[in-house]
Parts: C-alpha cells; sequence; structure tokens
C-alpha cells in the first residue's frame, strides 16, 4: 500500500483528531508513517497474516516482554531477543515507531506519543487496501482469536465469529477456541463459516478411530497458482485447557501426520504450501527443519512479533518461518514471485496496526458499536485507579500478574498464590482507570474458579518444577505452552538451564525456607480438572472486589525469583 500527499496529510489529521500530540517525537514517527505502511505489491501470490488477537475489537496498549529466555542452542536466537537486542538483530532503529511496536523500550511514554495499537475497525482499513493492492490475496487466522474478552466470553465467541466474517478471514486454525467446547467449535465450523471460512488443523483426530475432525488442509487458487494452507492447532490442547471440554479429540505435533499432508497437497497440484501454525516459534523452527516442502510456516501461540522471517535448511529446501506477535497489534503480508510451480522469490513484512495512522473501516466499527452496546454498562464499571504501568507479558511475571495473585492472597486468606503463565491481556498506563473489561482482558476464560488448596511444600515444588520443564525444556517439542506459573507470597530461585527437576530451589515464605512436608494454604484459578468445577467463585469476581476495596493500586514490586546461569543472555532485562 502507498500512500500520496493527501493520503498522508489526513493520517496526521486522524491523529490530531485522537488527541495525539505532534510533540518532535511523533513527529519524526509521522515522518516515517508513510514507509511503514508502504509496501508495493510484489510476485503472484499473496498471504495476510493475523495471530493471537484474544478477542480484542477495540484499540489497546500492550507491552512486549522484557524476558524471553532461550536456554542451550535457543539462546541469543529468534525469538529468543529482548529490547535492545531484537532492534539490533533486525536492524530497526532506537526510538522510532518500530522500536515501540516490536519491544517493550520506554514503554509508557511511546505509548503517549504513538497512541493505541490494533481494533479490528483500523486492521480491517489495512486489510482492505492491502487485499485492493493485491487481487486475490487471502487473510489467514493463526487462532486464540474468540477468547480474551468479557463480549467474546458472554456472546460464546459470536462476537468475534461475525467479525471474522466481516474482516474476511479465509482460513483459520485453533487453541483457546476449543475451550468453548466440542460442540459449539463444530457449530461455528458448519454454521457460521459454512461457504466462507475453512478451518484446519491436520493434527486434531477423532481418539477412537483418528478420523479427522477438520480439513488437514485447503488449496486456494490465487491468480491461476494452487496454494495449499495445511493447519496445525496447538498440541497440548487437552494438557495446557481442560480435557474435558474435547473429550473425544486428539492433538499433538504429529510430525508424520504433517509430511503426509504436505506430501499429498504437492500431490493434488500444490505450487504454494504453507502452514498455518499454533506451534509456537521454538516448535516451528524445530518442524522447519524436519518436514520438507513447505514454503513458509505462519505461526502464533508464543506471541513473538518477528520483524522478519527465520530461513530454516532441511533436507528438501528451505522454509521460511514467521511469528505475528498478539493481540490484534500486527498483520503479516507475504508476498509470494511463483514462477514454473514453485516459489521463486518473496518479501514479507510485519506491520504494526496503529490506530491513530489508520482510519476505522465505518462498516467495522458500526458492528463492534453494536455488539458492545447491551454490555457497556457492565464493561464500564470502575474498579481502581492503577499509579503505576499493568502488564502482562514475560517469563516470570507481570504487574497484571501480581495484581492478580496479591488479591487471591487477601480474599481467600491464603499464604500463597499460584495465577497461570498465561500470555494474553491488555495494558494499562500509570494514572488509568481499571474498569471490569480491563479485568476481564486478563481473566476471560470458560473455566474462572478459584480455588483454595492445602498443598505440602514438596507438592509446590514439583508444581514449579513441572512448569519449568514446559518452558525450558531444551527440547522444543516438549515445550507444553504458555510461560511460567505466576507465583504470589513465595520466593524462589530458578536455574533455567539446569536438568529437569533442578530448576527450582530455595524456596521461601515470609523469610522462612519451605518445607517438604508441611501443608500450606495455596490459592489459585483456572482448575483444568474436571472435578473442580465450580470450585469457588469467578476469579473476575475475586479480584473485583479487592479492587474496589482498594480504590488505587499502588505500584508494587514484582515477585520475581532469582535466576542462575542466564548472565548475559539477550532474552533477559530486569
Amino acid at each position: 500500500m502507498s500512500m500520496n500527499r493527501r493520503e498522508f496529510m489526513q493520517m496526521l489529521a486522524v491523529a490530531a483528531a485522537g488527541g495525539m500530540s505532534l510533540h518532535s517525537g511523533f513527529a519524526r514517527a509521522q515522518q516515517a508513517a508513510a514507509a511503514l505502511y508502504d509496501m508495493p505489491a510484489f510476485g503472484n501470490v499473496s498471504l495476510l497474516h493475523m495471530t493471537d488477537c484474544h478477542a480484542q475489537l477495540l484499540p489497546i496498549h500492550f507491552r512486549e516482554p522484557s524476558v524471553n529466555l532461550g536456554i542451550g542452542n535457543m539462546s541469543g536466537k529468534v525469538p529468543h531477543l529482548v529490547g535492545e537486542h531484537l532492534l539490533k538483530h533486525f536492524g530497526i532503529r532506537p526510538g522510532s515507531i518500530e522500536a515501540h511496536a516490536f519491544t517493550y523500550l520506554d514503554f509508557v511514554e511511546a505509548a503517549k506519543t504513538y497512541g493505541k495499537v490494533g481494533g479490528f475497525a483500523h486492521l480491517a482499513t489495512l486489510v482492505k487496501q492491502l487485499k485492493a493492492s493485491r487481487p486475490g490475496a487471502l487473510l489467514l487466522d493463526g487462532g486464540d482469536t474468540w477468547q480474551g474478552s468479557a463480549t467474546a466470553l458472554w456472546t460464546k465467541a459470536q462476537d468475534m465469529v461475525d467479525a471474522c466474517k466481516l474482516l474476511g478471514v479465509d482460513v483459520m486454525t485453533l487453541h483457546w477456541e476449543s475451550t468453548y467446547g466440542a460442540e459449539r467449535v463444530k457449530e461455528i465450523e458448519e454454521k457460521d463459516f459454512a461457504g466462507r471460512i475453512d478451518i484446519v488443523a491436520q493434527n486434531v483426530k477423532t481418539t477412537d478411530f483418528e478420523d479427522p475432525v477438520f480439513k488437514p488442509y485447503v488449496i486456494r487458487n490465487i491468480n491461476g497458482v494452487p496454494v495449499a494452507i495445511v493447519g496445525q492447532a496447538f498440541p497440548y490442547t487437552p494438557i495446557a485447557n481442560p480435557r474435558w471440554m474435547t473429550p473425544d479429540w486428539s492433538f499433538g505435533i504429529q510430525e508424520q501426520g504433517m509430511q503426509e499432508a504436505v506430501d499429498a497437497a504437492r500431490a493434488e497440484g500444490a505450487q504454494v504450501v504453507v502452514v498455518l501454525s499454533h506451534n509456537g516459534m521454538d516448535v516451528d523452527l524445530k518442524l522447519a527443519s524436519r518436514v520438507t516442502g513447505i514454503d513458509a510456516i505462519f505461526g502464533g501461540h508464543t506471541h513473538d512479533g518477528m520483524p522478519a522471517p527465520t530461513v530454516v535448511d532441511n533436507a528438501g529446501g528451505k522454509t521460511l518461518v514467521t511469528n505475528a506477535g498478539s493481540s490484534g497489534k500486527f498483520l503479516g503480508v507475504m508476498d509470494f514471485d511463483v514462477r514454473d510451480g514453485k516459489v521463486a522469490d518473496f518479501r514479507y513484512r510485519l506491520l504494526p496496526v496503529f490506530a491513530n495512522l489508520l482510519p476505522a473501516d465505518p462498516d467495522m466499527a458500526a458492528f463492534i458499536d453494536k455488539v458492545r452496546a447491551p454490555f457497556l454498562e457492565k464493561l464500564g464499571e470502575p474498579l481502581a485507579v492503577t499509579e503505576g504501568l499493568l502488564y502482562r507479558r514475560g517469563n516470570f511475571n507481570g504487574s497484571w500478574d501480581q495484581l492478580i495473585v496479591d488479591a487471591l492472597i487477601a480474599e481467600k486468606d491464603a499464604e500463597l498464590a499460584f495465577s497461570p503463565g498465561f500470555r494474553w491481556g491488555t495494558s494499562l498506563l500509570p494514572g488509568d482507570t481499571i474498569t471490569m473489561e480491563h479485568l476481564l482482558d486478563q481473566t476471560a476464560i470458560t473455566y474462572p474458579w478459584t480455588t483454595l488448596t492445602e498443598m505440602s511444600g514438596e507438592m509446590i515444588k514439583t508444581i514449579l518444577e513441572d512448569v519449568a520443564d514446559n518452558l525450558f525444556n531444551p527440547d522444543p517439542y516438549y515445550q507444553q505452552g504458555g510461560d511460567m506459573v505466576r507465583v504470589g507470597g513465595l520466593q524462589y530461585t530458578c536455574d533455567p538451564a539446569a536438568p529437569m527437576g533442578r530448576r527450582i530451589d530455595d524456596m521461601m515464605l515470609k523469610g522462612k525456607r519451605i518445607e517438604p512436608g508441611k501443608t500450606y494454604k495455596v490459592a489459585g484459578w483456572a482448575p483444568v480438572a474436571e472435578e473442580a468445577r465450580d470450585s469457588g467463585p469467578a476469579v473476575w469476581d475475586v479480584v473485583a472486589s479487592h479492587l474496589r476495596a482498594q480504590k488505587v493500586v499502588t505500584q508494587q514490586a514484582l515477585n520475581l525469583p532469582e535466576l542462575k546461569g542466564v548472565g548475559g543472555n539477550p532474552g533477559l532485562v530486569l
């Protein structure tokens, strides 16, 4: 998409109308804005990619991580780079608008300067403009689309289903979608999406006869070129989320099945084969090195906004591996030049979606207003004011997570608390009012019950060790998703590179060492076991009660472990 001077000045006017201060920092950004969205069409096959929007229909703030550790041979490699290390690797100028999009650096000031990101109305404008300049382009949705907001939860995903149809999604795969239950997912596929959007997942089969639950791939013709999109749903859905929600479906990485699907698509005449994946980027990188015949993997799950693809060598050639971030703040654009039945060249950009630089699409804006209207009073309830930045993103903790575990300890009269290592959830700037909608942005799931459990010190260590192995296992195929469980009231040390079962040590509670045989009162939420259904009030009710009483949330130091063996790791800034 290229902009003429008049269109560029219109963008300036949009920014000013949004209340954005055109001080020197923003003025510099405006000078680069034309280049930001100037991506001339290339080749004859174009694929647009969004992922992990987590049901955010409106523009938001979202802080990128300062901790994204790569361990072993993944240390210092994409995607495990943060801050200045990421900028240097991708050649991004510090202080630029792109630096704000891709890193946590100077987040609060940069967020005030550049405004919010994402929002389906602004994303729709960008999608329409890119499709207009790229006839036949497809929009791929990597999943985690129907979950993450109050309205998605309350409408059983209907708001996001209708929004994706209006946005023009062509093909999607799954993860959190499955937490609405197998029956609801199939209902959407067979009714809402029929003839409009294909759900693809070669690795989801029935547990009895291993029949495919969804199409393994689809082939679409783009400007005379047959293009196959192979689906890869999140492989550890029954472990990371409740098994009872999809009791008759099996998942897994299914490497052999992926090779068979790619080979079948090629045999059917596909000249381009891409994978729409929700594996997480480390898994995609390994998969790309072992499965041949894939031209590109469009990845999701780990929320890594990668400005350029990683080129992976394998026995059959090369595969491009991308990951398009989260929260609706990015749109990936892949242009292929296909000649003589194969990809001869490509161009790729991951475009940040800055709401103040892209006018809202009128149709999408009207739809969003309509779908939110019945819930506005409940969404807008003010709960408290935050004195500091609230964010959730990073391997160990975030200030939103700290708020949640502190509330659980206080409201459940617990000694310590666990909160899942979720990566989704919007950020709030210092001085912002925390509304019920913001709280639900962090907690809106279909199994939100809180728990109070008596656990031995030995069990507490076992839990921490198991989660640490899921995160830091040197084999990506054994990384089951998520970040480290967030902990309140407990201090500990962590050596990410240590062997399984030996990463966690020096567990302390109020200055005293945790005793293996002693019992402790532990609060938590989001239990995956079916017997824990309705075990306690929903987490948002518990935290909301705490916030109403607090009225002001003071800036709290994060309860972070003492890390060992990671000095100089470019995936760490504390």
